[in-house]
């Protein structure tokens, strides 16, 4: 399967131009994941963390506190200036590339995460650098959380997945997707093993609360790439079905912040 930068192009362009909006409305990372994955690499503090597919930074600041140095790697010229505004901690810096090319010397970090984006990447070039990039007993560690997140209303999470569903629909009508590749998220731990490049794997779940309003569960769905890609191609909120769960969000949901359970799957690698 071909792996150059050019042949995954349509993934990074699938999130140009919201990248402002990616920032206010996606999820933190669950804080437990640091310890977990400190203590998985034998190490009280990191030398250097690399995130691939750092987009808007989110996953990528997250560790300014318990690392040396971070490294985001992200495609997307949007979203890396936005990481870049969103950025003060001088240790904590953006490259442009992908997560099968970063660029970086072999053996040289402790920790390789992937946020919400492993499903974006040519799969077995990817863990082959991240086994390259990794020192021995290194950890790769690839989390996604669950869409919608669970919020106190099941008619708003209903609302959210069947938008999604008409998303999908409306993609093939437009092809607005064309030009997009995408690997199943189920079977990420399944092709991690499948590799070689790691010594041991296994599948961790953690969850993260937040507090959400309707408007917020409005603007995860408009965070998605397909979506967007729809939005740019001209469809307008009604046709899209935005309104349809905005109505039913502002009825369930309203503008008082609720918690909201963020559950991620977690897939780990040890070098």
């Amino acid at each position: 399967m071909a792996t150059d930068a050019n042949d995954l192009g349509g993934n990074a362009e699938r999130f140009a131009g919201f990248a402002e909006l990616y920032e206010q409305v996606r999820p933190q990372p669950p804080p437990e994941l640091r310890p977990l994955l400190l203590d998985l690499a034998q190490t009280d503090r990191a030398g250097l963390v690399v995130d691939l597919g750092a987009g808007t930074g989110l996953s990528t600041r997250f560790w300014a506190e318990v690392a040396t140095e971070i490294v985001g790697i992200e495609p997307s010229g949007d979203m890396r200036d936005e990481a870049a505004r969103q950025t003060t901690a001088a240790h904590v810096h953006y490259e442009n590339g992908y997560a099968h090319a970063t660029g970086l010397s072999n053996a040289v970090a402790d920790i390789v995460t992937c946020s919400q984006a492993l499903h974006w990447m040519e799969p077995q070039s990817t863990f082959a650098e991240c086994r390259r990039i990794l020192r021995p007993g290194g950890v790769f560690a690839a989390y996604d959380c669950d869409w919608p997140p669970t919020t106190p209303s099941w008619e708003a999470d209903a609302a959210y997945t069947a938008l999604m569903n008409r998303v999908e629909d409306l993609e093939r009508v437009h092809h607005t997707a064309a030009r997009v590749r995408r690997w199943a998220k189920h079977q990420h731990l399944e092709r991690m093993v499948a590799s070689g490049c790691f010594r041991f794997t296994k599948e961790v779940l953690l969850h993260h609360v937040e507090p959400g309003t309707a408007e917020r569960l409005v603007g995860i769905a408009c965070s998605q790439g397909g979506l967007m890609g729809l939005v740019k191609r001209g469809l307008g909120a009604a046709e899209i079905g935005i309104d349809a769960l905005r109505a039913v969000a502002q009825r369930t949901l309203g503008d008082a912040p609720r918690p909201w359970y963020f559950s991620y799957r977690v897939r780990i690698g040890i070098t």
